[in-house]
């Protein structure tokens, strides 16, 4: 279904006989990967939240093994990329402050790659499908990274959440166009941010860094520190119940 969208996509935008191979990209040995395969660029939004078919993983170095589809995109993603190469991807919030395997491809990813840019993305992108948080990465193969830029993505005014009925739309990025190349200017400082590689190694490559400019104490919190609250607070309900349990 998605190859016969996508196939149809084009052919409605005036390509006549659209190029897109029907495979999954992830079925191939990537030590087997050439010359002759490599690309200048990347833009891809995998999925994420699920867990690849048996046996996949082991088409990867045993220290990216995994299930999880979106890593598995990335470590191909790397050794797609030709020197000078460049990648625009979406991920989950989740791959931000991950560890284990996460860990070593984020290390990796910054030893190998410049990633200069992260765009948080608000809540709502992807509904109904996902209610999973998510921001954009942009990265270039053949420098190693120094410091990345961070920006906020903002809700529309009025909007809380995006939705079904209120989708992202387009426009919504020239804030982040005109900041693009013009980073140090003081009118963008509420949106943007940015954090030398010295303090993301301190961080053990957790990633998942919100706005230092935003005054709202409960922005501070991340992702990770968010999902351990919500644990504390089911633990403490189920030992609430357990306690009334036992008095009736």
């Amino acid at each position: 279904m998605p190859h016969l969208l996508s196939t149809t996509n084009l052919i409605l935008h005036d390509i006549e006989i659209p190029d897109i191979r029907h495979d999954n990209s992830l079925a191939k040995p990537i030590r087997d990967i050439g010359p002759g395969d490599k690309v200048d660029v990347v833009i891809t939004n995998p999925p994420f939240g699920g867990a690849e078919e048996s046996g996949i993983e082991g088409n990867f170095p045993a220290s990216y093994r995994t299930r999880e589809t979106a890593d598995l995109f990335l470590v191909l993603i790397m050794r797609l990329l030709r020197d000078e190469g460049r990648c625009g991807i979406v991920l989950p919030d989740g791959f931000l402050f991950g560890e284990g395997v996460k860990t070593r491809i984020k290390e990796n990813l910054l030893e190998e790659f410049n990633l200069h840019t992260i765009v948080r993305l608000p809540n709502g992108v992807f509904n109904p499908y996902t209610s999973i948080r998510t921001n954009l990465l942009f990265f270039e193969k053949g420098k190693p990274t120094k410091e990345i830029w961070y920006f906020e993505h903002q809700l529309p005014e009025g909007y809380k959440s995006y939705g079904k009925t209120k989708p992202m739309r387009i426009e919504e990025f020239e804030l982040e166009k005109k900041w693009w190349n013009d980073r140090d200017n003081e009118g963008f400082k509420p949106y943007c941010w940015k954090v030398s590689i010295g303090d993301i190694k301190k961080r053990d490559y957790n990633l998942d860094i919100n706005n230092p400019n935003n005054v709202d104490e409960t922005e501070h919190m991340s992702s990770k520190d968010i999902i351990e609250l919500l644990e504390k607070s089911m633990k403490d309900n189920i030992e609430s119940i357990e306690k009334i349990k036992r008095q009736l």
